[in-house]
């Protein structure tokens, strides 16, 4: 049942979204017949006349300027003295920081939220994606224990666009989403959140666009330098001895920025370096299900009868205990070159490098307790629970622990540079923007498997919590002795052949993603309702190309084919490669063995053998988009009755050509190269109106179709695909195609968004906002099976087989029915002082979302126990913050919250079921003093503690029993413990 609050709001939103409709007829027509005598006869904006010394500044997201920062400005006369009002640009600490972003709320034509840094090189968080996940509408996931990807608006990362001013970014992943952790909060000056696009925004998302900014040096008064030095510590301990990652790391940049020429030349260098210890504790149920009784596997499924387990119960099927620790190094630099010689040139050229360095190590024991593995349980005890009773201690006889020890190394190095340039001839504005991004990623895998020698088993007591939490687990035997623990293939004896096939794994992955661009745009004034049109043409080239290799590891003596493969081979592990055991007390567990685990792989012990699967082979392909894109779009300046009135009204033209090359196989074996692409355009109108309906009180609508391509690694013609014969039934004795891969010929998402939102802003940094919008997925890409597939350009690697047709059945990425979203928005500041002047330098910030989504019955929502709503969908996403800043003290302390949702699917057992993440609630604290005068003037003091709770993520298994009652179970829970930062920053 929905709260009388909630209710509200639907209610009022489902009476607002025909209102919007009307209002963007409405309003444009009344204002062509007002706007005669609403401005001047030429129609053009308001600028600095010939002589004069002030520049013009460009609202936020204007085109004039090449870039989305809210900074920018146009240069004109007598440019040596081009100094901008820098009470009006400088802005520092808490307070002025919400005031900066205020700004740029208010004055932008389109519905935006902003993030500003308090100071240079100090974003209000530890990184940039905690910042956006305190925005309204936004909803960080978390990797590693810290923000990384942002949901705006229930859509997931790979729906947001991403660009570094204004132009679009390059990625790590195999996808379209940013990984922000890429980028150092200490060399961002801010970030623009445009949720209505407009035609001048390229590179714009379907759910939202983030825009990072880079420091414009002209906007500075004088010469500054900003160091900054922070200690880190996790309070999780070092779990993992002799891996160097340890608990403690720091933080360090530095920045200048300088101007010369009598003001004319900027320049501005940040340098940023981070050494972060990750310490995480990790916990995860395989599954749970019922095995004995008319609930279980064994009445309904004919499996195995397990000895010594009540009849309808619930018990794991398994289990794994995971200690990980990381240490992630990450140095960036940037630079911007800023020109304005006279008021006729202007130039920017900025560029941004990283590197960025993960070692992971990750160390675990798991095993099997499930009837399939031939186990029996004794004194099982078991606690209340839904449907059945949960079997939450006992023990379990007949386990085969298994020792999974693994190393990762990914090493990225992302690279940025644009060149913006503009000519003012006259009434006129030229615009030419160069711009280049690339992001490289090697990748080094490898993990080797140890257990009991000979296939021996052993038992295991077990005390786990029918809730969430960790467990107590007790084996029969000691983990962390060589002696009994050694190199083996631990998998499950009673497979065919027995074991896992290998006794470790090997992989090595390069990536490259390339974006080259650039963009024409000339600007003139127009009469009318108009203020002025923008013009564009813009062109990119984007190719992303993956290569990955797996091999094999075997002990020496073995074998690496099914004939000659001996599972019981074992070897103990070199002393000279043993460290100190890996601590699982968290899970019950003392210690495991823990050891050198690239030493031991290279050391003489094992060979390897490619062994590149169906799965690894998909992985190596080639994807390229090339994107011409044409814009026009007219600026709006005039008034309706007596209220001010402006915004934009536009349309692009995108053309998108892609193609993919990519690998064939028929099953594991390769076949040869195949390549595939197409050709597609689309037209995407936009409309962004902004009433001025009282002293700082805006009305906004916007109406906009919007498109985001699809996930690259599903563009890919990678496929496996092989002809076989029918041998009864309809069609017996023919040949046939068959196969599954990725689709080169994917359309991209398309939507058509209504929002309209009301703001008041009131004192120097205070506002209430509120809004709605409704989003019409046109279409939606989910996996579907194609009957009529052309294989035509498929090579049949089987000489004795001939097709009977070119035509067959691939499972492939299809474009498919779409859904809707509704979503309210609620936000504002508040400033103690306007209510009493004992709450002078108190502050809070506060924001909700509520978000509705549907998907037709057509797509996944038809699964059993498949969602119903978007997956990744968080209905209720909120953040609160409240500050104190005054006498140079500031105290900040900001939670979010993000309600649940539904992750990817998960099968076991020949089920089709839905992990679902749980909500999770994030604390974090922020402490400062800043020195205002002596000989310490400029120097700051910051301590920060980031998930101050040390909160858990957490998934929940949601599926059917065997007699298909409702099942919801604990899977993971995975805790990073508290981040504790403290260090110093000093201005001079």
């Amino acid at each position: 049942m929905k709260s009388r609050c909630a209710l509200q709001g639907s209610l009022a939103y489902a009476r607002f979204r025909p209102l919007a409709v009307a209002c963007a007829a409405a309003l444009l027509a009344i204002t062509g017949m007002e706007s005669v005598s609403a401005q001047t006869a030429s129609g053009t904006p308001p600028t600095a006349s010939a002589g004069t010394t002030t520049p013009v500044p460009q609202k936020a997201g204007d085109a004039n300027t090449g870039d989305t920062s809210a900074a920018s400005t146009k240069p004109v006369k007598k440019p040596e003295k081009t100094v901008t009002d820098m009470s009006q640009v400088v802005v520092t600490g808490i307070s002025g920081s919400i005031a900066s972003s205020m700004k740029t709320k208010e004055d932008s034509n389109n519905i935006v939220e902003a993030i500003s840094a308090e100071d240079i090189g100090k974003l209000p968080d530890v990184s940039i994606a905690d910042s956006l996940a305190r925005v309204p509408g936004l909803a960080t996931q978390r990797a590693d224990g810290h923000a990384n990807a942002i949901s705006i608006r229930g859509l997931s990362p790979d729906f947001a666009g991403t660009t570094l001013d204004g132009r679009e970014q390059a990625t790590v992943g195999e996808n379209r989403g940013v990984e922000y952790d890429q980028y150092p909060a200490e060399l961002i000056n801010g970030v623009t959140i445009y949720k209505t696009p407009d035609a001048s925004l390229v590179g714009q998302g379907l759910s939202g666009t983030v825009d990072l900014h880079t420091i414009n040096p002209l906007d500075l008064s004088k010469r500054t330098f900003v160091f900054n030095l922070r200690g880190a510590h996790n309070s999780n301990g070092s779990m993992n001895p002799g891996t160097g990652t340890g608990t403690s790391g720091h933080r360090a940049s530095f920045s200048y920025v300088d101007q010369f020429f009598n003001h004319t030349l900027g320049i501005a260098l940040g340098v940023s370096v981070v050494d972060q210890p990750i310490q995480e504790r990790q916990y995860q149920a395989w599954w749970w299900s019922a095995n004995n009784g008319s609930a279980g596997i064994d009445q309904n499924w004919g499996g195995p009868h397990t000895p010594g387990m009540p009849d309808n119960v619930i018990s794991q099927e398994g289990m794994q205990l995971r200690a990980q620790s990381q240490k992630q190094t990450r140095n960036g630099v940037m630079a911007v070159v800023e020109w304005a010689p006279n008021d006729v040139y202007y130039s920017k050229l900025d560029m941004y490098y990283s590197t960025f360095s993960k070692r992971r190590y990750t160390n675990g024991a798991q095993w099997s307790s499930s009837p399939y593995d031939h186990v029996s349980y004794d004194n099982v005890q078991t606690s209340p629970g839904q449907p059945l009773p949960i079997v939450t201690s006992g023990t379990i006889l007949g386990v085969a622990p298994i020792l999974q020890n693994e190393y990762t190394h990914e090493h990225d190095k992302l690279y940025s540079i644009g060149w913006n340039n503009k000519l003012y001839l006259g009434d006129w504005t030229l615009m030419a923007d160069l711009s280049s991004s690339s992001a490289r990623v090697k990748l080094h895998d490898a993990y080797l498997f140890s257990g009991l020698a000979d296939g021996a088993f052993t038992s295991v007591d077990f005390d786990t919590p029918a809730a969430f939490g960790y467990p107590h687990f007790t084996p029969g035997v000691d983990l962390a002795d060589p002696a009994t623990m050694v190199f083996t293939d631990p998998g499950s004896p009673w497979s065919d052949p027995p074991g896992y096939g290998y006794n470790g794994r090997d992989e090595f992955d390069h990536q490259d993603d390339t974006i080259h661009a650039f963009r024409l745009q000339a600007s003139h004034p127009l009469g009318w309702i108009f203020s002025d049109m923008d013009v564009g043409l813009a062109w990119s080239d984007r190719t992303k190309t993956k290569h990955a290799d797996v091999y094999f590891a075997y002990l020496n003596g073995n074998g690496s084919t099914r004939e000659t493969y001996q599972a019981h081979l074992s070897a103990p592990v070199d002393p000279a490669m043993l460290y100190r055991p890996t601590s699982l007390g968290y899970g019950g567990i003392d210690g495991i063995l823990n050891y050198d685990v690239l030493g031991a792989l290279y050391g003489g012990q094992f060979y390897r053998v490619q062994k590149n699967g169906q799965g690894d082979w998909s992985r190596n392909y080639t994807v390229e988009e090339k994107v011409p894109l044409a814009y026009v779009k007219f600026n709006l300046d005039t008034h309706l009755g007596s209220v001010p009135l402006r915004g934009n009204l536009g349309v692009q033209f995108v053309r998108t050509k892609q193609s993919s090359r990519a690998l064939q196989t028929n099953g594991d074996a390769l076949v040869g190269n195949i390549s595939d692409g197409a050709s597609y355009n689309n037209v995407l109108p936009s409309l962004n109106l902004v009433a001025e309906i009282g002293e700082r009180q805006y009305l906004r609508l916007g109406l906009a179709k919007s498109m985001a391509r699809g996930r690259i690694d599903d563009e890919k013609v990678a496929t496996s695909a092989h002809v076989s014969q029918i041998t009864n039934g309809p069609g017996a004795g023919q040949v046939l195609w068959s196969g599954s891969g990725g689709n080169p010929q994917l359309r991209p998402y398309v939507a058509v968004g209504t929002d309209l939102s009301w703001e008041k802003y009131f004192g120097k940094a205070s506002y209430v906002a509120a809004a709605v919008f409704h989003k019409n997925l046109l279409n939606y890409i989910y996996k579907q099976t194609v009957l009529d597939y052309d294989f035509s350009n498929y090579t049949n690697d089987n000489p004795t087989l001939v097709p009977t047709s070119n035509i067959g059945s691939f499972t492939t990425p299809q474009n498919g029915t779409g859904g809707k979203m509704d979503g309210l928005e609620l936000s504002g500041a508040l400033e103690g002082g306007l209510l009493a002047s004992a709450l002078e330098g108190f502050g809070a910030q506060a924001n909700f979302s509520l978000t509705n989504s549907s998907i037709p019955k057509s797509s996944i929502s038809s699964i059993p126990g498949g969602p119903k709503t978007l997956p990744g969908l968080s209905r209720k996403v909120a953040n609160l913050a409240l500050f104190y800043e005054r006498y140079g003290f500031s105290i900040r302390v900001a939670e979010r919250y993000r309600s649940s949702f539904t992750g990817e699917a998960v099968a076991l057992f020949d089920q089709l079921g839905y992990t679902k993440i749980r909500a999770n609630r994030q604390t974090d604290l922020q402490l400062g003093y800043v020195f205002t005068d002596g000989s310490l003037n400029g120097l700051s003091l910051l301590l920060q503690v980031t998930n101050l709770t040390n909160s858990a993520d957490s998934t929940v298994q949601v599926s059917t029993l065997a007699n298909n009652a409702p099942l919801t179970r604990p899977l993971e829970y995975d805790t990073w413990g508290r981040t504790i930062l403290f260090g110093i920053n000093y201005k001079l």
